[in-house]
């Protein structure tokens, strides 16, 4: 999986008794036109608490094949915690996950009324002890771009930098990409990744 994105800037919250709105789901089309066109670069676009709303082949041949998950559970905390594959893409777990609890609590500190984000720590403090345990603390964290270690089980050992853009028609989508040095054999692990790719179509997005 990838790095959690710094969380956006949000918008004021509703006064008390006014009904929320629900989160947007859909993806917005800049976006997903991009993920179209990413065909050596894995790419997915994430929402609020880390819901993974749409992704390209290469993300799927990198990470895991998201489609395979029903909508509710496409969370990357989740399944960082939770997978046994995904969790063994990370050399560095603990790491990883600390750092995903810590965004977690940011948004949580910007947005302490959302029963969604509360329902998925409650989710995860009563399956993983070690959720539970740094959910406890008060770390939190902000990044937008870094450098990520993973293991494949095809490829190898893949050293990624990732960024995140924030989408300018709902600041609450993001699209991270993940990058390596040309040259390095991380980028040739990618490129053998684009090949095993290649004939699994376009983008897939929910919305």
């Amino acid at each position: 999986m990838w790095p959690v994105p710094a969380p956006v800037r949000r918008r004021p919250r509703e006064p008390l008794g006014r009904a929320r709105r629900p989160a947007r789901r859909e993806v917005q089309p800049q976006l997903r036109r991009i993920l179209d066109d990413l065909a050596t670069t894995p790419a997915v676009v994430v929402g609020r608490r880390t819901d993974v709303l749409a992704w390209n082949a290469m993300a799927a041949a990198l990470f895991t094949d998201f489609g395979r998950y029903p909508e509710a559970q496409r969370n990357f905390v989740t399944l960082v915690f939770t997978d046994p594959a995904v969790r063994a893409l990370y050399p560095e777990w603990e790491a990883v996950v600390q750092a995903c609890v810590a965004q977690l609590r940011m948004e949580a500190a910007r947005d302490p009324e959302d029963p969604r984000l509360s329902e998925l720590a409650e989710e995860l403090s009563a399956r993983d002890q070690d959720f539970r345990r740094w959910w406890g603390g008060h770390h939190v964290t902000v990044r937008d771009m870094g450098t990520k270690v993973l293991r494949h089980p095809v490829v190898g050992e893949l050293t990624l930098d990732w960024s995140t853009l924030t989408c300018a028609a709902d600041p609450d989508q993001q699209l991270i990409t993940l990058t390596a040095e040309p040259g390095t054999p991380s980028h040739d692990g990618l490129r053998l990744l684009a090949a095993r790719a290649a004939g699994t179509g376009p983008c897939h997005a929910t919305g």
